[in-house]
């Protein structure tokens, strides 16, 4: 089968082509900027072609997703915790160019889509833990509202034009290959911190909870996705338990074995104080759950560092 990912280039994306190709599947990466952080394996293997292309244009993406079983919609550009700053450029960029990506699926008569949401930020201050799929969506950030609006034309897409769109909120995603100097993710910015010996930033008291899922399980799920059959359409994708960022603090000690210093700085108003997402619809439905603790996953992120 032949699947198209959309932002390839990224953290998720680099490791989700790695599954796909292992997977069997015939594999075109699209992004903006290639290679990214593909593994130089995935760049070797025959069934993987690289196609740069802006999700601006929409002529170049149908043709790129033309006779794909499988479209992975992982590209975006912004972030969090920058999108209040700018909500024009934010709908500009990742709003309408899910459209295009949508149009393009539905010309090009590709089977599924599959896009990854924000667990994270669509759902707001939860007034339940853990977080269900049916729990109201009031996001604090503009990324949230433009995750939130590309799950609606995902599910408008199916309704008008029998696009199989199925979304997966995914949670706080890390693991290998993040960027120890990028600013989103709290685990890579907290290690990168500490393996440069500066003090680990946190907002408020470090009591907030946050979901952390490695970039296996992640991988796991979008494949468990791509091949289900059943009738839902919206999966929470996380680890099923919180870990404050004190608690996280705690865990990046033990592992480098040495203290970190800590800077509490004043909360920021977009940042919810728990978000852990319930998981029983993705364990029932797709047989899918997260195989790896987190204690496990940072181990892993830091043996990666030093190969």
């Amino acid at each position: 089968m032949q699947a198209v990912v959309v932002g390839a280039s990224g953290f998720i994306g680099s490791h989700l082509v790695d599954g796909l190709l292992a997977a069997g599947y015939r594999v075109k990466a699209l992004a903006r900027h290639l290679p990214g952080l593909i593994s130089p394996e995935a760049q070797a293997h025959p069934e993987l072609s690289l196609v740069p292309l802006s999700m601006g244009d929409g002529l170049a993406l149908q043709q790129a997703v033309e006779g794909a079983d499988l479209v992975f919609h992982l590209a975006s550009g912004s972030l969090p915790q920058s999108s209040n700053r700018d909500p024009q450029a934010d709908v500009q960029v990742n709003l309408l160019g899910a459209l295009k990506l949508l149009e393009a699926a539905r010309l090009a008569q590709v089977r599924r889509l599959v896009m990854v949401s924000s667990g994270g930020t669509v759902y707001g201050v939860p007034q339940q833990v853990p977080i269900p799929e049916d729990h109201p969506t009031d996001p604090t950030c503009s990324y949230g509202i433009c995750k939130l609006a590309i799950e609606k034309y995902v599910a408008l897409y199916r309704l008008l034009h029998g696009l199989d769109g199925v979304v997966l909120r995914v949670a706080n995603p890390y693991g290998e290959r993040q960027r120890l100097d990028a600013t989103q993710g709290v685990v890579p910015v907290f290690l990168g911190k500490a393996l440069r010996g500066e003090p680990l930033q946190i907002w408020g008291d470090g009591s907030t909870v946050r979901d952390f899922l490695h970039i296996s399980d992640v991988v796991a799920a979008l494949l468990a996705a791509a091949e289900y059959t059943g009738d839902e359409r919206l999966f929470n994708v996380g680890s099923g338990q919180g870990l404050s960022l004190n608690q996280l603090v705690v865990m990046l000690e033990a592992e480098l074995q040495r203290p970190l210093p800590v800077q509490y700085l004043p909360s920021r108003g977009f940042d919810v104080p728990t978000n852990v997402l319930c998981i029983e619809r993705a364990q029932r439905c797709l047989g899918w759950s997260p195989q790896v603790p987190v204690a496990e996953g940072l181990r892993r992120l830091c043996a990666s560092l030093n190969d």
